[in-house]
């Protein structure tokens, strides 16, 4: 068809006036690369169009058959980034040659021209044929090539190209009609200025598309910024990954669905991704803590979304973003926080990221339990429907939450990256020496509330101190079981973590808590303190578990009812440590200002007070282990493997200082009868005192122990021969007061023995041999003397008669 058409306009060339074709000709040609936008068209319109229509009122259609072919053909091999190959030169050439010819006829029909006043009518009904005859063809090729139905493509990328083809024939016909009045050379040479018009135009369009296209690389940055915002909450949080992945989702087509203003829709976009950018500031053991949350620990949670608004007020965004971030937890009937919007209160935005959020977080598994089923978690979200959430969001949520969550699968799918958290870096040295951390700074108590307001970045790094001091106070008291050891380095600790002026460490025993570890101010008020359990500050925080914040330090020693026994120190933090067996003790920080501990201070110590409480408890048992295998269970003397470890490290000393020891054993007369006569019970409370009484006759630097059964030794360190008579007088004395308080009567004495150092031996074997033969030679004497007095008392109670026989 399109050879046809050629063909009969070259055989029936008709050109009245030759120059003005090839004007006209020439033009066209030099315009075939001027494009202009139009809706439906990927490459542009080519002003060309323009000559075409205007040859359809000014050429005959020999001429604009061959002009519009001609152009076409510069347009193919001239225009184009990539030439097309020959089918479709054939095909863009036949088919501009077929709109032409059909559009001259129509205009040039001797019908038509019967009625010269209908020359607008005629350009128009030739218009829209020359617009039929050259779009349908091309919509029939691309959907032969593509395998889309002809008629949809030409409905969605032809048809709104024909306004711009009407247009274009009135632009013709007000040229046609300038051409009659001035002629046609003047038409031609308003070309240039019309190009130079144009050309202008064009750059002032470019200019403004410069413009939007750094616009739009502004929006992208800032929103690559935001996601790498979140990827900052990534990196803290593992769950927070597909979290905001499902929730952005969800948002986006919740809004969509309510019908949110674009500006809206942008602003919920954004704070879907970062809502949760406030928890910077919340410690990472609360945010993994797989459990439960204390009350001390919720309320460091609840800081999230005033930090995070705080943080994303500097970003400055065109859109409302900050009011959604800092209000996402309100809940619709005002019992959510931070400030307890309700209702229309609640911007829409934060109301629809309020439910979406819950419902992700209950189809999630977290450290703290198992996801739920998306259908249970559902309906779970639906009872909160008008008390927690807005009903027309839980009903939007309700029609498509299945659909949404096939979106967010496919999301997640297609954006599964995640930051190389696991990695092992090989290279890089170990520094010289590490930084020197700094302890969380305290919020002044009279500090204004926009200067708590403000301060975010110190939240951020209070909360990563936090976490690095937690990590050092377990492993420190998790490194030694000595008590000592253990709450020296933990009083070291504390002071970095929440600072004080003073601390101590009660340990219950029965129902008194005695001070096992005290340092810092009034040190020697609290060392001298035996607080009943029940009195005082630490005593009532053990009776009843429960901890105390800014209580008065000075009613710790009210139980003496001594004025004067007071504390400087204004203000105390005590709270209960609780082991396996129940409360160990209390740990008590002070401060010289009043109402200086925040609830901080007493999160974090609720935080590490069962570890403390295990790591006391621990230490009390091996001390206790310790003790066992060194003291004697009945009476608290060493025993035997302690008296030879004691004595070994006393002889060394003595040689080295050419000093003598004295060594004395004893055994109990009389120990036998009272365990027959009174019970092993009473026998083991004669121990007792026998072994107090002992202790009581010893200087400082004196050692008694017990060997076993009724026997013991002394060593006396100093003693020489000869100097021991005084201190046999005192033993000997001692037991007798025994004997007497408890059996009112002689009942129990004891034998001595002694040995010397160096004179009887070198080492404790021989000097404690020694000292046993002497104990029973004394021993048998004593034995011999009882019987013959025994002998001489029964002869002298004897008749007269009985002695003559």
């Amino acid at each position: 068809m399109g050879a046809i058409a050629l063909a009969v306009a070259v055989s029936a060339w008709d050109s009245p006036d030759l120059l003005k074709f090839a004007g006209f000709l020439v033009l066209a040609a030099l315009s075939a690369g001027i494009r202009f936008d139009a809706p439906g068209s990927t490459s542009g319109l080519s002003i060309s169009l323009l000559f075409v229509l205007f040859g359809i009122v000014e050429l005959t259609p020999s001429e604009t058959v061959v002009l519009a072919a001609t152009v076409t053909l510069v347009q193919c091999f001239f225009t184009q980034k990539q030439r097309p190959g020959v089918e479709q030169i054939a095909f863009n050439v036949s088919t501009i040659a077929v709109a032409v010819s059909v559009a001259t006829w129509f205009y040039h029909s001797p019908r038509m021209l019967e009625n010269p006043e209908g020359a607008i009518l005629r350009l128009a009904l030739a218009t829209l044929a020359f617009f039929l005859a050259n779009t349908v063809p091309v919509a029939f090729a691309v959907g032969i090539a593509e395998g889309f139905p002809a008629w949809s493509v030409w409905r969605a990328s032809c048809l709104l190209l024909l306004p711009y083809y009407l247009g274009g024939a009135a632009v013709a016909q007000i040229a046609s009609i300038a051409a009659r009045l001035a002629g046609w050379p003047t038409v031609l040479l308003t070309g240039p200025v019309l190009y130079l018009v144009f050309r202008s135009y064009r750059l002032y369009i470019s200019r403004l598309e410069n413009e939007r296209n750094h616009a739009a690389a502004v929006t992208g940055l800032h929103l690559r910024t935001i996601e790498a915002l979140a990827l900052a909450i990534e990196a803290k949080d593992d769950t927070t990954h597909d979290h905001l992945a499902r929730v952005q989702v969800y948002a986006r087509e919740i809004a969509r669905e309510l019908g949110l203003s674009a500006e809206e829709r942008e602003a919920l976009q954004a704070a879907s991704i970062l809502h949760d950018i406030g928890k910077l500031a919340v410690p990472e053991h609360i945010i993994s803590k797989p459990g439960r949350l204390t009350p001390e620990e919720f309320d460091k949670m609840k800081i999230h979304p005033i930090v995070g608004a705080e943080i994303l007020e500097r970003v400055q965004f065109p859109y409302p973003v900050v009011p959604i971030v800092r209000a996402h937890h309100e809940k619709w009937n005002g019992t959510g926080y931070p400030h307890g919007l309700k209702g229309e209160e609640i911007p829409i935005g934060a109301r629809i990221l309020a439910a979406v959020d819950c419902l992700d977080a209950l189809a999630t598994d977290r450290q703290y339990r198992r996801a739920l089923p998306l259908d249970e978690a559902m309906k779970v979200v639906q009872k909160e429907s008008g008390t927690s959430f807005d009903p027309r969001v839980v009903e939007a949520l309700t029609k498509h939450y299945v659909v949404l969550e096939k979106m967010a699968k496919e999301s997640r799918a297609a954006d599964p990256a995640k930051l190389s958290k696991d990695v092992k870096v090989e290279r890089g040295l170990a520094p010289a020496a590490g930084f020197e951390a700094t302890a969380p700074s305290v919020q002044p108590a009279g500090a204004t509330p926009a200067a708590q307001a403000t301060d975010f970045l110190s939240l951020i790094a209070a909360a990563r101190q936090e976490v690095q001091a937690l990590f050092e106070v377990s492993q420190d008291l998790g490194n030694s079981l000595s008590l000592d050891e253990t709450l020296s380095l933990l009083g070291v600790r504390l002071r970095r973590i929440v600072p004080h002026h003073g601390l101590a460490i009660w340990v219950q025993r029965g129902a008194t808590l005695m001070p096992e570890y005290v340092a810092g101010d009034d040190f020697r008020l609290f060392s001298s303190l035996q607080i009943p359990v029940g009195q005082g500050l630490s005593g009532w925080v053990a009776e009843n578990r429960k901890a105390i914040i800014n209580g008065n330090p000075s009613v710790e020693s009210g139980y003496l009812n001594d004025p004067t026994k007071f504390s400087q120190l204004r203000s105390a933090l005590a709270v209960p440590l609780e082991g396996t067996g129940g409360v160990v003790g209390v740990l008590t920080l002070y401060h010289s200002d009043r109402d200086a501990f925040t609830k901080d201070h007493l999160r974090i110590l609720l935080a590490i007070n069962g570890k403390i409480a295990i790591s006391i408890e621990n230490a009390l048992r091996y001390r206790q282990a310790e003790t066992s295998a060194t003291t004697d269970y009945l009476t608290g003397l060493p025993n035997a493997r302690s008296l030879f470890l004691q004595f070994d490290a006393e002889l060394s000393r003595s040689r080295r200082n050419e000093q003598p020891i004295a060594v004395l054993t004893m055994d109990l007369n009389g120990f036998k009868q009272v365990n027959d006569r009174y019970g092993h019970l009473e026998g083991n409370r004669t121990l007792r005192a026998v072994g107090a009484a002992l202790k009581s006759v010893c200087r400082e630097y004196d050692q008694v122990a017990r060997m076993g059964g009724d026997e013991f030794v002394m060593v006396l360190p100093g003693a020489r021969v000869g100097e021991t008579r005084a201190k046999f007088e005192q033993l000997y004395s001692a037991i007798a007061q025994v004997s007497q308080e408890m059996f009112f009567g002689p009942m129990l004495s004891v034998s001595i023995g002694a040995a010397y150092f160096p004179d009887d031996g070198n080492n404790a074997d021989e000097l404690l041999s020694v000292a046993d033969r002497r104990m029973y030679s004394e021993k048998q004497s004593q034995r011999r003397d009882a019987t013959s007095s025994s002998r001489i008392l029964r002869e002298r109670d004897q008749p007269a008669s009985a002695l003559v026989n």
